[in-house]
């Protein structure tokens, strides 16, 4: 471990959520940055969700703060404190990053999608033609469909609380993928051979399956976002299959190398700007 040293010029970066108590995030970077020699740590923001629109300015007026990671449930509150977004965030409507430019305005963009694709990727998995059954469509889910149709899945079959976000999802997904079949459904279909919880479901205590997923195939990959050191419900359910499986930690690592790229100085021409009324 790099030894990290604090003194008034130390540049800092956060992490934005509610709960934070579970985010491996603030160690990571914060030795990244020390292993890069570079003055900078990271550190966990536990903002409550009716604090948010008051915190979160007051946050990105701080002269010292670089950049922000956001977690649940905030990846699509967020979108509007970005002066301009990437090409997946402003698809998705939600952000995971963001990062203050020289003349002081914020360039968001997301990449748990890209994360997770990449974790599963360094396992050996191949993505292009499976049918995919995904749990929840909150900003995380959508950046994972989005990197999944991108990668060649045959189909992504969408569970969600709220129907109507899961179908806003899907036609994302119709236009932008029209090679991959996406629908918002009510349960498991059928035909399957990938299961991905993108919900929170597996994060508390005593949480089960994010639904009734029942007996799976040996070769269905099961992957989860829930970024734990013990296998969450679902990794257990795979586990017990036989099944091969991409964690939420292959996700957070599977987007490090992303994120320290566009934490670095950058010119602020990139990205979309946010229109404005």
């Amino acid at each position: 471990m790099t030894a990290v040293k604090i003194n008034g010029s130390t540049r800092l970066y956060g992490i934005v959520g509610d709960p934070i108590v579970q985010v491996r995030s603030p160690e990571t970077y914060t030795e990244l940055f020390a292993a890069a020699g570079k003055n900078a740590i990271l550190i966990p923001l536990h903002v409550l969700p009716g604090e948010f629109d008051k915190t979160v300015p007051a946050l990105m007026q701080l002269g010292n703060i670089d950049g922000l990671l956001v977690t649940v449930p905030y990846k699509a509150r967020m979108v509007p404190y970005a002066t301009r977004l990437g090409e997946t965030a402003q698809r998705i409507g939600a952000v995971n990053a963001l990062r203050r430019e020289a003349d002081g305005t914020w360039t968001g963009d997301m990449f748990d999608g890209a994360g997770f694709v990449r974790g599963a990727e360094r396992k050996g998995e191949v993505l292009r033609g499976r049918r995919v059954t995904m749990y929840g469509a909150g900003g995380a889910g959508r950046a994972i469909a989005v990197e999944l149709a991108r990668a060649g899945v045959r189909s992504i079959a969408i569970v969600e609380l709220h129907p109507d976000r899961a179908e806003s999802l899907a036609k994302i997904l119709r236009d932008a993928f029209p090679a991959c079949e996406a629908a918002a459904v009510a349960a498991l279909p059928a035909a399957f051979d990938m299961i991905v919880n993108a919900s929170t479901v597996g994060m508390r205590a005593g949480d089960g399956l994010p639904g009734d997923i029942g007996t799976l195939a040996a070769d269905t990959l099961v992957g989860d976002v829930i970024n734990s050191e013990a296998p969450t419900p679902i990794i257990q359910h795979a586990l017990r299959h036989g099944c091969r499986y991409v964690t939420g930690r292959d996700m957070h690592s599977g987007q490090i190398d992303a994120l320290l790229a566009f934490f670095a100085p950058t010119k602020v021409s990139s990205g979309q700007p946010i229109a404005t009324s």
